[in-house]
């Protein structure tokens, strides 16, 4: 399996053996994902009296969520919905049809944050029988759209429209369309052995009590699912780089980007103290925790699953588990490659550009995309941008994202300069001739002491 040197794979078994001896969690299971395989994956503690292995079942609370996400976007790119369509357009009659289905994959519809009734994770989805009964009877706690927050409730309608538009359960769906494709055999709605159970740990004494392991009926898609840690580093390779038979590396990267400073579609972004953000999703029920989290600039993903229902920090391990590999093997670049040809029209937009006095350079890549970054550095990531059909181009990334470059000419086809969502780039710093919004003072640049 592995690949990582000896003294890598110790670092990582003593991150995570001191993680589930300071955490008093009975077992805790990891994984480590380089390149889209699994490199390092091993157990500490017991399940029934044995080691746990990337094979044993934890319930993974909610990066169910991420999945959930995966099949929203699958409908968008199908053409089945857009992403600012009102959940009403698709899913009448529910008390936060105005949310628009991208709000909820966000978390910015301001719906509350729990369903109503008793500790919905710790009693029997029977109890919401049905799709109101997730929602309060006041279902927004914030105007939708203000701000980020985490909504339980807002991925079990998403789980709903999903049932609407695909004629079949949530479930089923997750399995044809997701899990089947991507191997993960081992991940489901229900536990099949071997799996760990879950245990509350008394915060004062070394006893446990164990915790009960509910159905959640109507609120499945926000936190269901059962998974081992070899599957889910599946779901972190996948994360990194997309399936074509289940969604297109451009839908993966808008699922890492950042719709909120805290959340893209479906994954939660953790913030390192170096500046890093690592993609993922934690989860948590009674009796257990869990975080898959990816690096997307060193190719390199981590799973932790504990049995405990506090007391793991599972995303401070799993975000060690990623920096440790990072520092002590770091990724070799793939060799660079040229375009496999050369476009004279797309040859002759690269080099330099200015949004005003601020310089810009816009270069094609070998992948047939292009990137416009500052010269300024600063520490600002540039825009990827994709082709489009019409010869526009899309940001994917960065500030640009989902803003359209388009290449503007002259009567005689002439380029005169470039429009990227309003902002104008000419090749000349305010040039005079060029179309600078406001106009260009004809005297052009001086000197201080010009009169």
């Amino acid at each position: 399996m592995s690949d990582l040197l000896p003294e890598t794979r110790r670092a990582l078994r003593h991150r995570l053996a001191v993680g589930q001896t300071q955490g008093r969690t009975p077992s805790v299971v990891a994984a480590v994902m380089r390149d889209g395989r699994t490199v390092w994956a091993e157990g500490w503690g017991t399940v029934d009296g044995r080691t746990p292995d990337g094979d044993t079942q934890y319930r993974i609370g909610s990066i169910t969520k991420t999945l959930t996400a995966i099949l929203v976007l699958r409908l968008r790119d199908e053409g089945r919905l857009r992403l600012d369509d009102a959940l009403d357009a698709h899913l009448p009659g529910t008390a936060a049809g105005g949310a628009t289905i991208g709000a909820l994959l966000a978390h910015t519809a301001g719906l509350a944050a729990e369903p109503p009734g008793p500790w919905w994770e710790r009693t029997p989805g029977e109890l919401r029988p049905e799709l109101a009964d997730v929602l309060p009877p006041t279902p927004y706690v914030f105007p939708p759209g203000l701000r980020f927050h985490y909504s339980n409730p807002g991925y079990a309608l998403l789980g709903a429209l999903i049932e609407r538009v695909r004629g079949a359960s949530w479930s089923d769906v997750l399995h044809r369309e997701v899990l089947e494709p991507l191997g993960m055999r081992r991940t489901g709605s229900q536990p099949v052995a071997p799996h760990a159970s879950g245990w509350a740990v008394h915060p004062w004494a070394d006893v446990l009590l164990p915790e009960p392991a509910r159905d959640l009926g109507r609120m499945a898609p926000a936190g269901q699912l059962w998974s081992t840690a070899a599957d889910l580093a599946t779901l972190g390779a996948f994360l990194l780089d997309g399936d074509d038979r289940v969604l297109s590396r451009d839908s993966i990267e808008e699922m890492r980007a950042s719709h909120t400073p805290e959340y893209g579609y479906g994954t939660q972004l953790l913030r390192q103290p170096d500046g890093r953000v690592l993609p993922g999703h934690t989860g948590s029920l009674p009796g257990f925790v869990s975080t898959l989290l990816v690096d997307a600039e060193e190719r390199v993903g981590a799973v932790v699953l504990g049995n405990t229902t506090a007391g793991l920090p599972v995303d401070v391990i799993t975000a060690d588990l990623i920096r440790i590999v990072a520092e002590r093997e770091p990724r070799i670049p793939d060799p660079w490659r040229p375009l496999p040809s050369a476009d004279p029209d797309l040859l002759a937009l690269a080099g330099p550009w200015y949004w005003g006095p601020n310089p810009y350079l816009l270069r094609p890549l070998a992948d047939g995309f292009l990137e416009l970054s500052s010269l300024r550095g600063g520490g600002s990531r540039g825009t990827r941008l994709r082709p489009d059909p019409d010869g526009a181009w899309t940001g994917i990334s960065g500030y640009f994202e989902g803003e359209r470059l388009r290449v503007e000419r002259d009567a005689g086809g002439a380029v005169t300069h470039l429009d990227v969502g309003t902002f104008v780039f000419t090749r000349l710093p305010y040039a005079p001739a060029g179309p600078v919004p406001g106009g260009v003072d004809p005297d052009g640049w001086r000197g201080l002491d010009a009169r």
